[in-house]
């Protein structure tokens, strides 16, 4: 089947629930796209909202904190936000790279795979009476002599010695404590199944990144779960070869795709979209196929993104960045788009203004 991108980013606004606008719960929508970056914490409950007919400011901390979302490491290193189901995919993928393993790590830290284990357990008992900081944390992590020898290397690399903890399943971001993280036991979240086996994980996670960014290339799939979680590119092509006949090649403009099959139908009959949405810095719609897809990003905006992050989308692709300072929205167009038409600009401003609860004035200009 042949379709054009045009359909194609149709079909996938419809799946990230943008277009039309969805009624999943706060953990639906993070279900949904599988992981939400939170780096800074408004944009991932922006990205959350803006995809939610009716949403309350704090929603996703109460997900939070009933552990029907949870918060750790994953992509690229970074933080997101994912149901304890998913992150149980990614974590897995993750963690089978054993970094921890590698000479350079056994080098800087003096530590054995064998230590590791050790080194896991004492975080486990750590933790076994509540949320720690990372500064809590190593003090009783490092009381035991084998790892007192770390106790002056934690407050520069706290973050790395306690990535291959999160990546294992051992523990996760807590709420927050006077401004900075806390971390507590995984296994205390009634929601969370553990670690399932390494190809199960792959699979899954090959099948969920088609279901909510498909139809994608091979190409997509290696920036998100290749890159972004370490797995080897013909591992990846064994987990879509195990996908059978759920999955269905399309072709997109000479390009070779994939879709699940169960979704080919709803691709086919696709209208392309020209509907307008104002996303917040991060947003998975970019960061999952990657801001390098040039039918999302025109390539000679590409560094706008890294400097502006907020962006307008229109049909799925970026056509301009805007900014909020106190009550005004200011939209910076990509000049060669041409001008577009100001009523679902306002209407998308008006949108965000309910989200945030401030009535927002809007300005544009061409850049």
């Amino acid at each position: 089947m042949s379709v054009s991108w045009s359909q194609a980013l149709a079909w996938r606004l419809r799946q990230h629930l943008l277009d039309p606008i969805g009624t999943e719960s706060v953990a639906g929508v993070v279900g949904r796209l599988g992981a939400v970056p939170t780096q800074v914490p408004a944009s991932a409950e922006l990205a959350i909202r803006l995809r939610r007919q009716r949403s309350r400011t704090g929603e996703v901390d109460k997900a939070l904190a009933a552990g029907l979302i949870i918060k750790n490491w994953a992509m690229r290193g970074a933080m997101q936000l994912m149901t304890p189901e998913n992150a149980g995919v990614y974590l897995a993928l993750r963690a089978a790279t054993r970094m921890w393993e590698l000479p350079s790590w056994q080098s800087f830290y003096n530590m054995t795979p064998s230590d590791w284990q050790g080194f896991r357990a004492a975080a486990h008992d750590a933790l076994a009476h509540g949320p720690m900081t990372w500064q809590e944390l190593a003090t009783a992590i490092t009381e035991p002599a084998k790892f007192r020898h770390l106790r002056p290397m934690f407050p520069d690399h706290w973050v790395t010695l306690l990535k291959p903890l999160a990546w294992q399943g051992d523990l996760v971001f807590g709420p927050t404590r006077d401004g900075g993280p806390t971390f507590q036991r995984l296994d205390d979240n009634p929601h969370w199944q553990g670690l399932p086996e390494l190809d199960d994980a792959g699979t899954s996670a090959v099948e969920h990144y088609f279901r909510a960014y498909g139809p994608a290339t091979t190409d997509h799939l290696q920036h998100w779960i290749g890159s972004g979680l370490g797995v080897g590119g013909k591992r990846l092509l064994s987990w879509i070869a195990g996908l059978g006949d759920r999955l269905t090649p399309v072709e997109i403009e000479g390009e070779r795709a994939y879709i699940l099959s169960q979704d080919l139908q709803g691709l086919a009959a696709m209208r392309p979209s020209t509907v307008m949405r104002l996303l917040p810095a991060f947003d998975p719609w970019v960061l999952g196929p990657g801001t390098a897809d040039s039918r999302i990003v025109p390539p000679a905006r590409r560094s706008l993104l890294s400097r502006a992050g907020a962006i307008v989308i229109i049909g799925g692709v970026v056509s301009g960045t805007w900014t909020l300072k106190n009550d005004q929205v200011a939209v910076a167009w990509f000049g060669e788009i041409g001008s577009p038409s100001h009523q679902p600009l306002a209407d998308e401003v008006a949108r965000l203004g309910t989200i945030l609860g401030q009535d927002l004035d809007l300005t544009t200009q061409s850049v």
